[in-house]
């Protein structure tokens, strides 16, 4: 397959994963039914964010983890299509094959990286990883590695830092015997024991939660009886978008960055814990082609910029109309974050209709 064909082949079937601070890649293997990542991307969570191309923001259920080879499985989204992406075979892998890692580095989705095989059989903790030059960065974890052939030849799981694209992907050998073994338990929490691989499940396992065959400690995805929460200034954020109605497992997008949705805007927040200012930015749309109309849309910004937008600002920025807000952190309580989000998420859903049906703007094109 060509280089393109592939990556249009599998981006509607590329996740992106946010799990507390984490974010990750996965991405849905029809055969079984399941979204695949790596554990550390969910880490203790038995329920994530998930986003993709075919389907809305949502939570999903982590049905399985297995930290020793650093995968989990989570309950994909119902009725989405997917296209049927094919597992590999690693015994027919060798050094110098060319490779594709698919994935969200730093948060830039849906971002291929071409590279070649450096090892194929390279060991570290007993486990055999396949070492790829392919750039991958945090954020792929999780995602697929990608042959010629458009099949499914390893998960993206880390990367040595310091190292000049040294990548390693997880064997598509060690993810099929793990969806073989979890196939028959479909839809059940379950953990694989990290020191004899039996599969364990509430089932089987004691109020001890210890392996039933050899007795190690293995702690199985289930619901947290205290759900996870920020400190300081972003819980006192949180909060306040909680006091507006928002769900915030569905606005995190990361470390002290949340996005939310107010009609037909969505509002990007941000605090930077450098600066200590807390930033609200709603892009609404783009300039009009029409040159004729931007003389009277630049009136209109300025007009309201001086009369009518209560403490935001709305700006320019290359082609994007821009509303914002900005409050310094010691100035943050519960009644200002209230008056100030509710407000830019009111004026957000009213600007970005106005902007296009009175001046001619064009709708802003999302990035999926």
């Amino acid at each position: 397959m060509e280089f393109q064909e592939i990556i249009e082949t599998y981006q509607p079937a590329i996740i992106q994963i946010a799990s507390g601070g984490n974010t990750g890649t996965g991405f849905y293997l029809d055969s079984y039914n399941l979204i695949v990542t790596n554990e550390h991307v969910v880490g203790k969570a038995a329920e994530v964010t998930i986003g993709g191309k075919s389907f809305q923001k949502m939570l999903s259920a982590v049905w399985y983890i297995d930290k020793k080879h650093d995968l989990a499985f989570l309950q994909p989204p119902p009725g989405a299509p997917f296209p049927s992406l094919p597992l590999g075979r690693y015994e027919q892998m060798k050094d110098g094959d060319e490779v594709i890692a698919i994935g969200h580095p730093f948060g830039l989705n849906y971002t291929a990286t071409q590279g070649v095989i450096s090892k194929v059989d390279r060991v570290r903790q007993g486990l055999h990883f396949i070492q790829i030059d392919a750039a991958i960065n945090p954020g792929n974890s999780g995602g697929p590695l990608v042959n010629v052939r458009g099949e499914v030849v390893g998960v993206n799981t880390f990367i040595i830092r310091g190292g000049d694209n040294l990548g390693f992907a997880l064997p598509v050998s060690y993810l099929k015997s793990a969806l073989d073994l979890y196939l028959p338990y479909k839809g059940t929490p379950a953990a694989r024991c990290p020191n004899c691989n039996f599969l364990v499940m509430p089932s089987n396992i004691d109020s001890a939660k210890y392996c039933p065959s050899c007795g190690t400690e293995v702690k199985i995805p289930e619901p947290p009886v205290n759900e996870y929460s920020p400190g300081g200034t972003a819980k006192a954020i949180e909060d306040i978008l909680k006091d507006l109605g928002k769900d915030i497992r569905l606005a995190r997008e990361g470390t002290n960055k949340w996005e939310v949705k107010e009609g037909s805007a969505k509002i990007k927040i941000t605090y930077n814990n450098e600066t200590f200012f807390i930033s609200g930015d709603a892009y609404l749309c783009q300039l009009p082609q029409d040159t004729q109309m931007i003389k009277k849309l630049y009136q209109f910004l300025l007009s309201e910029n001086y009369s009518n937008v209560d403490g935001l600002t709305i700006s320019c920025v290359n082609q994007n109309i821009v509303l914002s807000a900005v409050i310094y952190d010691l100035d943050l309580t519960r009644e200002s974050g209230i008056k100030l989000f509710q407000t830019l998420f009111k004026k957000a859903d009213e600007y970005d209709n106005v902007l296009i049906e009175q001046f001619g703007c064009m709708p802003r094109l999302e990035e999926l």
